[in-house]
């Protein structure tokens, strides 16, 4: 965890988040609380990290996503140097999908 992030603010964002039950309430929070382009930046960044994830090579994600190879550059650097936030979010999410399966 980058400690330039640890403050009363930043952990009373996350324990908001935490406290959505529902993809509705997601809706609802995050749009009341960001800009659309600020929530499809978002979107298109957690995107890249899944294709990325994925081995899908730089023109495939800029076609399918719109993001640029900037975006894409730095959304790579966190998967490969970063907290493995979002490694924890695509496990999960597999997991999920893996039980519903079941």
């Amino acid at each position: 965890m980058n400690p330039r992030l640890k403050e009363f603010h930043v952990e009373f964002l996350f324990q908001a988040i935490l406290a959505l039950e529902t993809v509705e309430e997601c809706y609802d929070f995050f749009e009341d609380l960001c800009t659309v382009p600020e929530l499809k930046a978002l979107s298109q960044r957690i995107q890249v990290a899944k294709m990325l994830s994925e081995h899908q090579v730089y023109s495939e994600i800029v076609n399918q996503t719109g993001a640029s190879t900037a975006t894409i550059s730095r959304v790579n650097r966190s998967l490969n140097y970063g907290c493995d936030g979002y490694r924890t979010i695509f496990a999960r999410l597999d997991a999920q999908k893996n039980k519903e399966k079941q």
